[in-house]
């Protein structure tokens, strides 16, 4: 699979309406990818070990995208044969009054992922340029000081984004962001699904439907944080969301991909440390039908 073709390029502006949300590369059905989606996921699974027994780098992945565009999902079968002791997953909903009286950045930070961990955040920081930006009168309740809620406000925030991201990357910390790419016409599918659906009731909110009366906002802000916040440490991937059996082949091939750069490895035992795995392993052969 080709990852260039959801990459969003640094440095060079892209705009989504050049971008399918129904794309399905040569695949012509699910049947027909869920072999690899299988198999990435035990490669996944075999990564994520040693990522956690090396102890060395940390994964933070980003998922964002529009009510409906599948985040949850793809966590569930993305991640189905990671060990839990080794992952996170924070869902960000609207910030409590003690995140709202710390810098935008802060509720995240207090969540990143340790060293030998895999952290998913479900939405992100990105949200305080997007629905922030969407509904500007939320930025009222931030009580910024004078003069920084001016036109410079989200230029200011994608430069602290990537700041912030440039940072835990040179500590680090291995940085993928998608945006799950939803048509209009598919999330109207999905929202009249969870009506219809009596077991998918509790899924329904009113404010999607309030939501999706601000699509072409929405996109307009989605598209400016990616062009701005697309870097070469950390990068956004626009992937197609009409299909979920094809979102979460195109992130699982990602990550599988992104982590083999890392070359992971299994600790290897010092000498002396070997002499005394030898000796433990004499004393326990030498303990048998005791």
């Amino acid at each position: 699979m080709n990852h260039h073709h959801f990459r969003v390029p640094a440095g060079k502006r892209i705009r989504l309406q050049d971008y399918d949300p129904g794309f399905t590369g040569h695949f012509p059905g699910e049947n027909e990818v869920a072999a690899k989606l299988r198999q990435d996921v035990e490669k996944l699974a075999k990564q994520q070990d040693m990522l956690y027994a090396q102890n060395r780098y940390a994964l933070l992945l980003i998922l964002q995208g529009m009510d409906c565009a599948g985040k949850d999902g793809t966590i569930r079968h993305v991640m189905s044969g990671v060990n839990p002791q080794g992952t996170q997953v924070h869902s960000f909903k609207a910030p409590s009054v003690e995140e709202l009286n710390h810098e935008f950045l802060w509720r995240s930070t207090k969540v990143l992922p340790e060293r030998g961990r895999v952290c998913l955040f479900n939405r992100s920081y990105y949200e305080e340029v997007l629905v922030v930006r969407v509904h500007p009168q939320l930025l009222e309740a931030q009580k910024l000081p004078p003069g920084t809620n001016g036109k410079r406000l989200w230029k200011d925030r994608f430069h602290d984004i990537n700041a912030f991201e440039r940072h835990l990357t040179r500590k680090g910390t291995l940085i993928l962001k998608f945006f799950l790419h939803l048509s209009k016409a598919e999330q109207r599918r999905r929202l009249l699904t969870r009506i219809d659906t009596p077991e998918k009731n509790w899924k329904f909110s009113p404010g999607d439907v309030k939501e999706r009366s601000y699509w072409d906002d929405y996109m307009n802000a989605y598209e400016d944080a990616l062009n701005h916040t697309s870097t070469e440490w950390a990068p956004w991937y626009i992937v197609p969301a009409d299909h979920k059996w094809f979102t979460q082949t195109v992130v699982a091939d990602v990550i599988v991909a992104r982590l083999k750069s890392l070359k992971l490895s299994y600790p290897r035992l010092s000498a002396a440390d070997h002499r005394r795995l030898m000796k433990a392993r004499k004393l326990l052969r030498a303990d048998a039908g005791k």
